[in-house]
C-alpha cells in the first residue's frame, strides 16, 4: 500500500461519520470552557475514546486526555488538540452560538465562546481516532491522541508535564498539531522552521506622587511618564531592530487613578512582545528595560519602576525534515489547497510537549473561512477589514470543508509515520 492508498483506507469512513462529528462540534460550539474548567469536554472527550478502544488516561494536569490506540509494533505519533475557550461575548449568529457565562481565574465573570476554533481542534482529533481505530490494517503502530487544557493562558501543557506525562504515556516518535487561521477552508498550509512567534508577558508599574488634578506643579505624573514609555516602546521596533526583523511590541493595557481631577501615585502597563530567536528576543526585553527606567529618571520617578515577568510562550519551530515529509504527503492528498503556511506572529505552547519528550515536531496552519467570501474579499483588498480573525468575538470557522480537512490532514500526518505500506491495498478495511 501506498500512503495514499493507507490515507483512503482510513478516510472511507469520513462520509458515515460526517454528521456525527458535525453534531460534536456544534455541541462543544456552544458549550465553551475557560482554560482549566474543561470539565465537560474532558468527559466527552474520555467517552469518545473509550469507544474507539483506547486507552484513557484523564485528568493529566487538571483536565488533560490522552487516549493511546495501539496496533501491533511500530512508531508512536502523538497527535494534539486544544479544548479551552476564551473570555470573550460571541457575535457570529450562528445557531449553535455560544451564551455561556463563567468565573475566570481572577474571580470575575465572563461571557465565554470558542473565539479560536479549539472545539474545531477537538472535533478533528476524534474525528481522526475513531477513523484510525477502524481501519486496523491500514497502519501499524501507536497513535496517541493528547488533548490539552489551558492553550490561552499559556501553562496547560506545563501543567500536563508536570503530572508526569512524560512517564503516563509511550514517547513519541513525531508529534503533529494544527490550527485554524483565517485562510480559505479546504486549505491546510505548512511552513518550516520558524512558525510561530515566542512571547513575553510583561507587567510594568511606574511610581509618581499624586495631587490634585488642578496643581500638577506638586505631582509628578505617573500618566504623562506612562504615556512617554507607550510611545517610545515603539520606537524599538522602528529605529532599533532591521527592517526584515520581524517583532511586535503591544501596550495592551494601561491603567492609573480613578478620577479625572486626582493625579494619581502610580500607573500599570501590560507589554505583549512577539519575537523569534532568542538573540532577538533578549536585545528587545533589555530595550523595553532601558526605555522604562530611562523615562522613569527623565520625569523625577519616586522609585525605580517594578518591572515583572508573567506568561511567556515558546517559539514554534517546525523541524526541517518532519514538515517536508508531511508537505509532500499533503501535496499528495490535497493538491493546490495545501499551500505554504505564512510566519504568523501568534503564539502556542504546544512545543512544550515534543520538546519534553525530544521529539520533532511540525504544526500546520488550517484554513476555516469560506472560500468564496474570502475570495471576494481578497479581490476587493479587504481581507484584513472583512475576514473576522482568530479571537474576535465574530470568528467562527465555516462548518465545512474545515472539518473534513482538518480530520483528513491529521489522518495524513500520521499516516506519514503509521502506514502500513507493506501489506496489500485488498488488506485494509
Amino acid at each position: 500500500m501506498t500512503l495514499k492508498d493507507c490515507a483512503d483506507a482510513v478516510l472511507a469512513g469520513l462520509g458515515d461519520l460526517r454528521s456525527e462529528l458535525e453534531d460534536v462540534y456544534k455541541d462543544l460550539h456552544a458549550h465553551p470552557e475557560l482554560g482549566h474548567q474543561e470539565h465537560r469536554t474532558a468527559t466527552r472527550v474520555g467517552e469518545w475514546l473509550r469507544s474507539c478502544g483506547c486507552q484513557v488516561h484523564e485528568g493529566i494536569g487538571g483536565t488533560g486526555v490522552v487516549g493511546v490506540l495501539a496496533n501491533g509494533e511500530g512508531p508512536t505519533v502523538l497527535l494534539r488538540a486544544d479544548m479551552d475557550a476564551l473570555p470573550v461575548l460571541e457575535d457570529t449568529g450562528l445557531p449553535y452560538a455560544a451564551t455561556a457565562e463563567a468565573t475566570d481565574a481572577a474571580g470575575r465573570r465572563v461571557p465565554v465562546a470558542h473565539a479560536c476554533g479549539h472545539d474545531m481542534h477537538v472535533t478533528c482529533l476524534l474525528g481522526a481516532a475513531r477513523l484510525m481505530a477502524a481501519a486496523p490494517a491500514a497502519w501499524q503502530g501507536t497513535l496517541l491522541a493528547l488533548f490539552q487544557p489551558a492553550e490561552e493562558p499559556g501553562d496547560g501543557a506545563d501543567r500536563m508535564l508536570a503530572d508526569r506525562l512524560t512517564e503516563r504515556v509511550p514517547r513519541p516518535d513525531v508529534a503533529f498539531a494544527q490550527h485554524v487561521l483565517p485562510y480559505p477552508a479546504g486549505q491546510v498550509g505548512t511552513h518550516a522552521g520558524s512558525f510561530l512567534s515566542a512571547a513575553d508577558n510583561l507587567k510594568i508599574t511606574v511610581y509618581g506622587r499624586g495631587a490634585h488634578g488642578s496643581a500638577p506643579q506638586a505631582a509628578i505624573d505617573p500618566v504623562v511618564i506612562a504615556s512617554m514609555i507607550v510611545v517610545r516602546l515603539q520606537t524599538i521596533v522602528s529605529r532599533e531592530l532591521a527592517a526584515t526583523q520581524p517583532v511586535v511590541v503591544t501596550v495592551g493595557s494601561v491603567q492609573a487613578g480613578a478620577s479625572g481631577n486626582v493625579i494619581p501615585e502610580s500607573a500599570e502597563l501590560l507589554v505583549n512582545i512577539r519575537t523569534y530567536d532568542e538573540h532577538t528576543r533578549s536585545a528587545v526585553l533589555a530595550a523595553v528595560r532601558r526605555i522604562v527606567r530611562a523615562e522613569c529618571d527623565a520625569s523625577g520617578a519616586t522609585r525605580a519602576p517594578r518591572i515583572e515577568e508573567g506568561t511567556r510562550f515558546p517559539p514554534t519551530v517546525n523541524d526541517d525534515a518532519v514538515t517536508r515529509e508531511v508537505s509532500a504527503a499533503f501535496a499528495e492528498m490535497f493538491a493546490q489547497r495545501a499551500v505554504a503556511g505564512e510566519l504568523q506572529s501568534a503564539s502556542e505552547d504546544f512545543s512544550r510537549i515534543p520538546d519534553a519528550f525530544g521529539t520533532p515536531y511540525t504544526y500546520w496552519a488550517l484554513g476555516c473561512v469560506d472560500p468564496a467570501v474570502h475570495e471576494a474579499a481578497r479581490r476587493r483588498g479587504t481581507v484584513a477589514q472583512d475576514i473576522p480573525v482568530n479571537h474576535s468575538p465574530r470568528f467562527a470557522p465555516v462548518l465545512q470543508p474545515t472539518l473534513d480537512t482538518g480530520v483528513q490532514a491529521l489522518v495524513t500526518a500520521a499516516l506519514t509515520r503509521l502506514g502500513n505500506t507493506t501489506a496489500p491495498r485488498q488488506g485494509a478495511r
